[in-house]
């Protein structure tokens, strides 16, 4: 086995289709074993382990499982989410706290549950998937936005928790990415070509971006040489977050 993460052991959650499964596959690329945490089987490219990040039983019993099944844990993406809709009114109570039980706390359970066996590795990371919604004000996403926040504040302060107990934590930040999710967002649209064009023309590079271009960002921060990395969110947007371009 060769590649940067050769001999090593991955976890992913939501790894069964878009930015999970790009990043399943690009660390077994790289030469991991890899485990997929979801509720659905992504097929038999890799270890799965059926797992509903919103139960604690499940994460545990599924966390516990994949690391028996590939002999350690070396690196966690902490990847599993959904999407949400709407203004500020626009959902009731059980809806925020159903988002965030999965979005935020579906996280902590992942990393909780992994953190005793990432103790024992000598390259230890956490990548939590955060978005653009992290830091930019989008409409209509009030909702998903709030857990996304979390997520990238939640990250700095994990980082500054366990970075001398040698494990590093980092998240990911993906513009509008092209993946399953996202076209049944626009197949339910009014008008789903109109509102693609939308999406790509709000990022600077005028398209969707890749899940492949997610995956390749996650094997940066995890990559076991990069520990110097720490608390770090990067963005993998187009240049939405940063650039400020004129009308064409």
């Amino acid at each position: 086995m060769t590649g940067r993460f050769a001999d090593r052991a991955a976890v992913v959650t939501g790894g069964a289709s878009g930015i999970g499964r790009a990043v399943a596959d690009a660390l077994a690329h790289e030469g991991a074993r890899v485990a997929v945490l979801d509720r659905e089987r992504p097929g038999d490219e890799h270890h799965w382990e059926e797992c509903d990040v919103a139960d604690g039983a499940s994460v545990d019993r599924a966390v516990s499982s994949a690391a028996e099944a590939l002999g350690r844990l070396d690196t966690v993406v902490n990847n599993a989410g959904v999407g949400a809709q709407g203004d500020v009114a626009a959902n009731d109570d059980d809806e925020w706290l159903r988002v965030l039980n999965v979005n935020v706390v579906g996280m902590v359970r992942v990393a909780r549950a992994a953190l005793p066996h990432l103790r024992a590795s000598d390259a230890a990371s956490i990548t939590n998937t955060a978005s653009i919604a992290s830091t930019a004000g989008l409409p209509q996403r009030v909702l998903y936005s709030a857990t996304k926040g979390a997520v990238l504040s939640m990250t700095k302060a994990m980082a500054a928790d366990h970075v001398r107990e040698g494990v590093r934590v980092n998240c990911v930040a993906p513009g509008t990415a092209d993946t399953p999710w996202v076209q049944r967002l626009l197949d339910v649209a009014d008008d789903p070509v109109a509102e693609r064009a939308a999406l790509e023309a709000r990022q600077p590079h005028g398209r969707l971006v890749g899940a492949d271009e997610v995956a390749r960002a996650v094997v940066y921060l995890a990559d076991p040489l990069n520990r110097s990395t720490v608390g770090v969110c990067l963005s993998v947007d187009g240049g939405m977050e940063a650039l400020r371009l004129r009308s064409r």
